[in-house]
């Protein structure tokens, strides 16, 4: 037998005694394909995982036979699928404890796996209380035990007054920290002035952490909506009428994120080695600051999501706020230079996340015809509804986990790249950096001997329509929904353990998802 086969020189069998018979167990489970991504090469693989660690033993860049391998081992070869490194979404909101009407880890979790996200990083909010403390982070914890069908870590909030926090968060293990810059939309986060995140620059100047930012501030302009960001009352004289899309995108214009990223860089000096990240960018007028800050040294990156990736201003319908979210999807030439910078050499924009932030679908104030409304409508005191499709009342966020590769693949067959270096590219912005950002990239983000065995395996060709039965997240109010995808997750698998499978679904009874609460070491 290979040496390679196994990984080690000890049998792979484990002794286990089922109804008085001593039978053997596989101490190794083997994936095959003609094509899998290994260290930013398409090549054939043969993937050996550890069933005792999760942990993958050996990568080959052939195709072992079955022979090679001690008899009973599971073995599938999945050829001509592509196997992908289970993807690292960086930007989630779970909601729970607090909001689970909205989403929690149980379904959050399950949506992720049947997308083949292997790992979610929760943000602070929308959860009561935010993780803006030691214990609203044991809160947290205690509330995700034995709900997670993946692998689930944190980030810590940033909030005015918890600079004092911040130290207790990292040993706690979050894996970075988040602030908003403007009003978050929920009292328990309000936004951070300059002076907060001086302070906040100046405590964490020295720890292995990431501060992020939603970056937007109001800068000084009469169309204005004010502070609020997810529901604001709209400006004294709004551009048109509030149901149209475009009435609410000339009230957030691309200056509120270039605003905001300026002082970002500004402050930035306090701790220069503290590396800073811009969560959801949308406006492409800030890449040349991003990219000329980057020159002069400045430690600052920024992700977009797949909402501002595949979505276009031009093409949202009257009143279906299922598209809103802040920064707003754009126009489509916002949307093509976002590809653009994706593709430029050393980009600013190193990764891609969904930025999943659900609702109940009666904060989205969808009138009837739109999917995802209502089926009855609360009458107002004057005998109207409140489902109206008002931009501007609406609660602002994008349900998608769990749906991000299938939305980038569909993009990508569309504007008809080339789809070897699609794939690279995909691992590279979901996986690869995705898991840098957080700091996992010595367990998470690629198929290397020593990491975790999360594998994603991906059929490019297929085509579905998104539909309530594969929108696994609470609430089935997607601006997918009804949408012809182009590519599906056959199966998922997470440290070694089939956990969903495209045709049999989910593998187990109960969910063998952990909680990353190592503390960070690496900035």
């Amino acid at each position: 037998m290979a040496p390679y086969a196994t990984g080690t020189t000890t049998p792979h069998t484990i002794d286990q005694i089922t109804n008085g018979v001593e039978v053997k167990a596989p101490e190794i489970t083997v994936l095959v394909s003609s094509r899998a991504v290994i260290e930013n090469t398409l090549t054939p693989a043969t993937i050996v995982i550890a069933t005792t660690t999760g942990k993958i033993t050996s990568v080959t860049r052939s195709i072992v036979p079955e022979s090679s391998f001690p008899h009973g081992t599971p073995y599938v070869d999945h050829s001509p699928a592509v196997l992908l490194p289970g993807l690292v979404d960086a930007h989630v909101h779970l909601n729970e404890p607090g909001r689970t009407e909205w989403e929690g880890f149980w379904t959050g979790t399950r949506a992720a796996a049947f997308g083949g996200v292997t790992t979610v990083v929760d943000m602070p909010l929308n959860a009561i209380p935010p993780t803006t403390t030691v214990a609203g982070l044991k809160e947290k914890i205690e509330a995700a035990q034995g709900k997670c069908w993946v692998d689930v870590g944190f980030y810590g909030g940033i909030i005015p007054g918890n600079v004092g926090e911040l130290k207790g968060l990292v040993e706690g293990g979050v894996r970075g920290f988040k602030g908003f810059m403007i009003d978050s939309g929920v009292e328990e986060f309000p936004a951070v002035s300059s002076q907060d995140i001086s302070l906040v620059f100046e405590e964490l100047k020295d720890s292995p952490t990431t501060v992020m930012f939603h970056a937007e501030m109001i800068p000084p302009i009469s169309a204005s909506v004010g502070d609020d960001v997810q529901v604001s009352l709209p400006p004294l004289e709004p551009s048109g009428p509030l149901d149209l899309y475009q009435t609410f995108l000339d009230s957030r214009p691309s200056s509120f994120e270039y605003y905001a990223i300026l002082e970002i860089i500004a402050l930035s000096e306090i701790a220069p080695d503290l590396p800073l990240h811009v969560v959801h960018l949308s406006a492409v007028e800030a890449i040349d600051m991003l990219r000329e800050a980057r020159s002069r040294g400045v430690k600052i990156t920024a992700e977009t999501c797949y909402h501002y990736l595949s979505l276009a201003a031009e093409n949202i319908q009257k009143g279906d706020t299922r598209h809103k979210c802040c920064p707003p999807i754009r126009s489509q030439s916002n949307q093509d230079g976002l590809w653009d910078e994706l593709h430029a050499d050393d980009s600013v924009l190193k990764t891609i996340v969904s930025d999943h932030s659900p609702c109940t679908p009666n904060l989205k104030l969808l009138p009837s015809h739109v999917p995802g409304s209502l089926a009855t409508s609360k009458a107002t005191s004057d005998g109207s509804t409140d489902n109206t499709g008002d931009f501007f009342s609406a609660w602002g966020g994008i349900s998608s986990v769990g749906l991000g590769l299938s939305v980038l693949w569909t993009e990508i067959a569309r504007r008809q790249l080339p789809l070897d270096a699609a794939l690279l590219n995909v691992v590279r912005w979901c996986c690869v950096n995705t898991a840098l950002q957080v700091g996992l990239e010595d367990s998470k983000g690629a198929l290397k001997e020593g990491f975790d065995g999360d594998v994603a395996v991906f059929d490019p060709a297929e085509e579905w329509e998104v539909g309530e039965s594969t929108m696994l997240f609470r609430n089935k109010c997607s601006p997918y929904q009804g949408k012809v995808l182009k590519g599906v997750v056959r199966e998922t698998w997470v440290r070694g353990v089939k956990v969903h499978a495209r045709d049999s679904g989910f593998e187990r009874k109960a969910p063998t998802g952990r909680l990353l609460l190592e503390p960070r070491t690496k900035r």
